[in-house]
């Protein structure tokens, strides 16, 4: 059976529809948190990721689908984002409010990186150079204050102090590195490859899938690790299926944009690893598993591993033939379809459901929850010609 007519109408009676209904005009960018039981709060704070994977979204959807209005919806985003920026220390903050006063100043590695990310796709879609001059701007911040030569560092202040990284420390650890930062430093580079062509940025390229391979990758175990130290080392038993199952079309993305062949051909087995790692592991007929701590596997079914579980596998069938990677892919989307859509009218996905599909009551728009990680699956799928 062909599914993909019922992807493509996820993208355009769901997704977009929705979120062009949080446009804010009169407060600027789109409504940053929209509770479980649907009530829109306009006076939220604006967080940076939320506007970046928006102006990402609007501006990708259009160089898509074509539809100009789409176009015009990235540049309410862009405009929301200038308001992010810091003009005295540079790099953007983690929030602001509407008025665009700032509510909190961190300047975290991951926020610059997926700013970076959304105004390298803006640029491509809208041909604004000052969109991507503000976006090598970002990427030489990043370089200056967040690089330390072995990799990258996670907080600061907001005049470029180190400070602690709790925004990305979970499970009872402060890192001093994660790859999750990591994995996003070099999605947004890749996006910077793609619209500048620096080779400076393309030698990032490289350096960061080095650390990936060297430090990142355990190969005895085919996963990556999660929490580090400064030197590498690991914080926490820990493996986590969904950010696995999204590095490893991610990264695969940025060895087709690379053009490599040799370093394709040495990367891409460890990403295929890390594929069926996830698939013994986390995948069942009834949606993906989060992650395991000290073997003991969380089951609870996440909106955006759904997603990214869909895409990998998917991915891993274009590259491999093999007919399993096609049959998740397809059992993904069916449970997506049926379970993580929020069949309310008015709504888009559930945050998370647990194992028998209950909803846990979470918001559907907060700081984290975008339409990202379901927008892209929807169109890289329609890109790569269809789920069947």
């Amino acid at each position: 059976m062909d599914y993909t007519e019922e992807v493509r109408k996820e993208l355009t009676d769901r997704i977009i529809p929705f979120w062009r209904g949080l446009r804010d005009d009169e407060r600027g960018g789109y409504i940053g948190l929209v509770g479980f039981d649907l009530v829109r709060r306009p006076e939220a704070v604006r967080g940076c990721i939320l506007n970046s994977r928006i102006l990402w979204f609007f501006s990708e959807a259009y160089m898509l689908l074509e539809d100009t209005e789409l176009l015009n919806e990235a540049d309410h985003a862009y405009e929301m984002l200038l308001r992010m920026i810091d003009k005295e220390h540079g790099g953007v903050y983690w929030s602001v409010y509407p008025s665009g006063e700032v509510a909190d100043g961190t300047k975290h590695t991951y926020n610059q990186a997926f700013a970076i990310y959304a105004l390298s796709a803006y640029y491509r879609a809208g041909k604004n150079p000052d969109a991507l001059r503000l976006a090598e701007q970002l990427f030489d911040i990043v370089q200056t204050k967040c690089f330390d030569g072995k990799g990258y560092l996670e907080a600061f202040t907001s005049d470029w102090r180190p400070e602690s990284n709790e925004k990305l420390s979970e499970n009872g650890v402060e890192a001093g590195r994660t790859m999750n930062t990591l994995l996003h430093v070099l999605e947004g580079y890749t996006g910077l490859y793609e619209a500048s062509r620096r080779e400076d940025v393309r030698r990032c390229l490289y350096f960061i899938i080095d650390v990936f391979e060297k430090k990142i990758y355990n190969r005895k175990k085919c996963r990556q690790e999660v929490f580090f130290d400064l030197d590498y080392n690991t914080l926490i038993d820990l493996h986590s299926f969904g950010h696995d199952i999204e590095t490893s079309w991610l990264m695969d993305h940025t060895l087709r944009v690379l053009g490599d062949a040799a370093f394709t051909e040495r990367i891409r087995p460890l990403l295929l690893a890390m594929t069926d790692r996830t698939y013994r592991d986390a995948f069942t007929e009834n949606g993906f598993c989060n992650e395991s701590e000290n073997g003991v596997v969380n089951k609870k079914r996440i909106w955006w591993v759904q997603a990214e579980a869909l895409l990998g596998f998917f991915n891993a069938y274009q590259l491999t033939g093999d007919e399993k990677y096609r049959s998740a892919a397809i059992s993904q989307w069916k449970y997506i379809r049926d379970v993580i859509c929020d069949p309310r009218e008015g709504s888009e996905w559930f945050w998370s459901v647990d194992e028998n599909g209950k909803p846990d009551g979470q918001p559907i728009v907060e700081p984290w929850k975008c339409p990202y990680h379901n927008g892209r699956m929807c169109m890289e799928i329609i890109k790569r010609g269809g789920l069947r």
